[in-house]
């Protein structure tokens, strides 16, 4: 669907999309599999990418060679390595930083939610300066189920006490864009890979937060 005048909030995913943490997350990713001696390349990111813990255990276990493995436990080593890697740092994306400022300047909240731990999340805010750009941060940790359901988007909607068929949505993974449609939002994506295929989940695609068209879509003046 698509929004004639401003939204009434704008959501942002977070890793690839608002913080540049899905080198991270990818480190991370290659170590673990390195650790079961299994093929790591873009089909494997592909599958990981955007996905909750939850089914990131059903992938992992697979891809490892672990079907009747721990799961969960695998994620929990994965989480290790990207927390490790967090305390190098990390940045936010092009335009992210003006958008949101821009975002707040016309009186337009902004919630971020995360299929990411809560953990993580919280840390990576704060290592990125952003936190208070945010009126409200939900993570998968928060709601029943995380993103492809729609679960994370309506909780982020009623948090900010506005309609979610009001708010446009900003992601950069088939899963979140998929959560977000289904939460009855406008979906606009900003890829991390050219080869993603979103399907009818999204309704506009940007290359980047900086992008003129983008803040035009968004109701916002100025540009990064």
């Amino acid at each position: 669907m698509t929004l004639s005048g401003a939204p009434a909030a704008v959501i942002f995913d977070n890793d690839g999309l608002t913080l540049d943490t899905e080198d991270l997350w990818t480190e991370a990713e290659k170590a673990l599999f390195a650790n079961y001696s299994a093929d790591f390349g873009p089909a494997q990111k592909l599958a990981l990418l955007g996905n909750s813990g939850a089914d990131a255990a059903v992938i992992l276990a697979r891809e490892l060679g672990q079907p009747d493995g721990d799961g969960p436990a695998l994620v929990a080593e994965m989480n290790r390595l990207v927390y490790l890697a967090l305390e190098e740092g990390c940045e936010p994306t092009k335009g992210a930083v003006e958008l949101l400022t821009a975002l707040r300047d016309a009186g337009i909240p902004r919630a971020l939610c995360s299929n990411s731990p809560l953990e993580f999340v919280g840390r990576a805010v704060d290592a990125a300066g952003v936190r208070n750009y945010f009126d409200v941060i939900v993570s998968a940790d928060e709601v029943a189920h995380g993103k492809p359901a729609p679960d994370p988007y309506l909780e982020a909607a009623r948090r900010l006490g506005v309609d979610p068929q009001l708010c446009v949505a900003l992601e950069d993974s088939v899963p979140g864009a998929t959560s977000a449609s289904a939460a009855g939002m406008t979906v606009f994506v900003v890829p991390s890979f050219e080869e993603t295929d979103f399907g009818d989940v999204a309704d506009r695609s940007f290359a980047s937060l900086a992008e003129p068209e983008l803040w035009a879509a968004l109701g916002v003046r100025g540009s990064a």
